[in-house]
C-alpha cells in the first residue's frame, strides 16, 4: 500500500459546501488530510456554526478591512516537516503570502480559486496586484469552473491551470425527486435579495408572466436584505403569487428545491453559485445569467436550462415564457439536470483532487 498524501488546506471559514468536500476527501484511504480555517465566521455570516471534525482548526487571528476587501492576520508560522502538497483557497492573508514566498520552493502549492474580481485601482489595487503576483509561486492553479480556467490560464500562462470547480453532497436534494411539472408551476430562487443576485430583474420577469394570464407562482428563500424594496414597486395581483419563505438552514433547503419546478439565479455577478449544484441535484431546469460563475459546467443551454445575459430583463422572459407556457419542457429538462448531478457529487470531486495531488507531486 502506498504511502498517504500529506495534504493542508487553507481556507477563509468552514463553509457548508467546502466541508462536503474535505468530509469527502478525509475519507479517501490515499489522503491524510487537514484543514485550516483563518476564522470561524463573518459577521453576517448566514451559516449555522456546526462542531468541527477532527482534520478542521480554525486559527487564532484577525482582519484589516477596507471597503468590501479584508486582509488575514492569523498568529500561525506552522512547520510543514510532515506535510506533501500544500492548497491555498484565496491570497489576501498573512499566512498564504509567507507560504508562497517561504515554502513553496521546498512544498508544491496549489492556488484554488474562483474567477479574479477585476482589479482596484490607487493603493488598494497595487495591494490587490501585490498579493496577486504571489500566485506564481504555485506548482498548479485549481480553477473553480471553466470561466476562472480561462481567467487564469491568460493571468498566469506558464502555470498548469486545472479545472476543479465547486463539489457538495447532493444526496439530500437528490432524495423523493417528483414528477414536474405540477398543476401550478413554482419557480424557486435562493439567495440574498440583493441587487447583485439580480433579483429586481426576476421579479420585473415575473411579473411580465403573470399580466400576460400565464399561472405560476414564486418562491423566494434568502435573507430578505433589499426585497421590501423590490415589491414595493410590484402591483398588488402579482405579489399574492409570491412566497418569501425567509433564510433557511443548509440542512432544510432540499424540502424547497423538492416542492420547485423551475431555478433561477438572475446574478449581476457571482463567483460561482453552489445553489446552481442544488438545482441540478433536485432535477430542476436551471435559468441563470451568464455572470454565475457555474452556468458555463452545470448548465446547457436548451437541454437542462437557459443561460441568458446578465441584465438583460427580455432574455430571463423568454426564458421563463419557454417553460410556463409549455410545461412538458419542465420535464424533459428535469430529466437532463438529474442526469448530470450523477457527476457533481463530493466523492466525484474528491477523486479530482486526488489525481491532481499526484500529476503535481509525480
Amino acid at each position: 500500500m502506498s504511502p498517504q498524501i500529506r495534504t493542508v488546506f487553507y481556507s477563509i471559514l468552514p463553509s457548508p459546501y467546502q466541508r462536503d468536500l474535505f468530509a469527502a476527501l478525509a475519507k479517501c484511504s490515499e489522503i491524510n488530510l487537514k484543514v485550516n480555517y483563518l476564522e470561524m465566521s463573518v459577521d453576517d455570516s448566514p451559516w449555522p456554526q456546526k462542531p468541527l471534525k477532527e482534520h478542521e482548526t480554525i486559527l487564532v487571528g484577525t482582519d484589516l478591512r477596507w471597503g468590501a476587501s479584508r486582509f488575514h492576520l492569523n498568529w500561525h508560522l506552522p512547520n510543514f516537516h510532515d506535510t506533501d502538497i500544500i492548497v491555498l483557497n484565496g491570497y489576501q492573508s498573512f499566512v498564504s503570502q509567507w507560504i508562497l514566498r517561504t515554502q513553496s520552493k521546498k512544498i508544491p502549492c496549489i492556488f484554488w480559486g474562483e474567477k479574479m474580481v477585476g482589479a482596484a485601482t490607487g493603493i488598494k489595487g497595487k495591494l490587490q496586484q501585490t498579493f496577486a503576483n504571489s500566485v506564481n509561486y504555485c506548482q498548479a492553479i485549481a480553477a473553480i469552473g471553466e470561466a476562472a480556467v480561462q481567467d487564469y490560464k491568460s493571468r498566469y500562462p506558464d502555470k498548469l491551470v486545472v479545472p476543479i470547480p465547486y463539489y457538495c453532497n447532493l444526496d439530500a436534494f437528490q432524495q423523493d425527486i417528483p414528477q414536474r411539472p405540477r398543476e401550478l408551476i413554482t419557480i424557486l430562487f435562493c439567495g440574498q435579495m440583493i441587487e447583485r443576485k439580480g433579483l429586481d430583474l426576476l421579479l420585473t420577469a415575473f411579473a411580465r408572466l403573470i399580466e400576460a394570464g400565464l399561472k405560476a407562482k414564486l418562491v423566494l428563500v434568502g435573507r430578505k436584505a433589499e426585497l421590501p424594496q423590490m415589491m414595493a414597486k410590484l402591483p398588488e395581483f402579482v405579489k399574492k403569487q409570491i412566497d418569501y419563505a425567509g433564510f433557511q438552514a443548509p440542512e432544510d433547503l432540499p424540502q424547497f428545491f423538492r416542492q420547485a419546478d423551475i431555478f433561477v439565479l438572475p446574478s449581476r455577478y457571482d463567483g460561482w453559485g453552489v445553489v446552481v449544484n442544488q438545482a441540478v441535484g433536485a432535477g430542476l431546469p436551471i435559468i441563470c445569467s451568464d455572470a454565475v460563475g457555474s452556468a458555463p459546467d452545470l448548465v446547457t443551454m436548451g437541454e437542462n436550462g437557459f443561460i441568458f445575459p446578465a441584465g438583460d430583463v427580455a432574455k430571463l422572459h423568454e426564458a421563463l415564457h419557454y417553460y410556463v407556457s409549455e410545461p412538458a419542457r419542465i420535464t424533459v429538462a428535469s430529466v437532463a439536470s438529474q442526469r448530470r448531478s450523477l457527476q457533481w457529487s463530493s466523492t466525484v470531486g474528491a477523486e479530482r483532487w486526488l489525481d491532481l495531488f499526484k500529476r503535481v507531486l509525480a
